[in-house]
């Protein structure tokens, strides 16, 4: 039987689980793909060729960068082994190891301080915190380029920030010289259709969405509906989870970071001083 395909109204709703959704003024594929989206946590062993590789990454450099600086770059990690010791430094995903390719992010300085030596220039600004900025910022822009890309492909995606356990270990393993930084990882794949993951219901815009000025106030019946929306998700993929326990749960201590409450010496550690 021939599967119906989902109105805008309905890829809207899906999005926030909300029968009210109206019907989009506008729609187009890219919108498809950017609201269809969900993270894939299951993978087929199919390889992801070098020429969709190249195709993610020219997608990656067509976004946004600071003054066109373009501080980052990007580890493709294919060896089955070296994925399964970064698996081990996020806590044993088993994407990491299942899908075909690893692609870690970094945040790199080193190509520019390479470009000031050879030139003997001054590079005193990329010592300041506004740097580090930057470059976590183009990082996550033109992975974000990447993965509507993949999407669009047809292949699934999902972010792995937990290599920030032990940035010190992910250098060692990468080769990462100083002034590069691992900001996340992002595993890609082709989809395990048995996986049957659905689309994330996401805050009401009312909690996200301000007009001129923000107001804390009014966002608090929204998150607290909000409540009540994701825990039928969670049903539905049989997790016996709650949104609000998990977020409290995950900024509670400086333990529940796991690892990741020693940032700022590990940044310096890999060369960032952050002034």
């Amino acid at each position: 039987m021939t599967q119906t395909a989902p109105t805008p109204a309905d890829t809207v709703r899906e999005r926030y689980r909300a029968a009210e959704a109206a019907e989009p003024a506008a729609w187009n594929q890219v919108l498809q793909v950017l609201h269809a989206h969900r993270s894939v946590r299951r993978y087929l062993p199919d390889p992801v060729s070098e020429d969709t590789l190249r195709l993610l990454i020219s997608a990656a450099q067509s976004a946004p960068t600071s003054s066109n600086l373009q501080v980052w770059s990007v580890v493709a990690v294919r060896d089955p082994e070296r994925r399964a010791r970064l698996a081990a430094v996020a806590g044993h995903q088993a994407h990491i190891e299942q899908a075909p390719l690893l692609l870690v992010w970094t945040a790199d300085f080193a190509r520019l301080r390479q470009l000031a030596g050879d030139h003997d220039a001054p590079l005193e600004g990329a010592d300041y915190l506004e740097a580090g900025y930057v470059g976590f910022i183009d990082a996550a822009l033109a992975a974000q380029n990447a993965v509507v890309a993949a999407e669009s492909l047809g292949l699934g995606t999902v972010y792995v920030g937990a290599l920030r356990n032990d940035p010190e270990r992910v250098a060692a393993e990468l080769g990462l010289p100083s002034s590069v930084f691992a900001v996340f990882g992002l595993v890609v794949g082709h989809p395990d259709p048995s996986e049957d993951a659905r689309v994330k219901p996401r805050l009401p815009q009312p909690a996200v969405l301000h007009h001129e000025t923000y107001d804390l106030t009014a966002q608090r019946a929204h998150v607290a509906d909000y409540e009540t929306t994701i825990a039928g998700f969670y049903a539905e993929q049989r997790l016996a989870h709650s949104w609000r326990e998990r977020v409290l749960d995950r900024l509670a201590s400086a333990a529940s970071l796991k690892g990741r409450h020693r940032l700022r010496e590990s940044l310096r550690n890999q060369g960032f001083e952050l002034r």
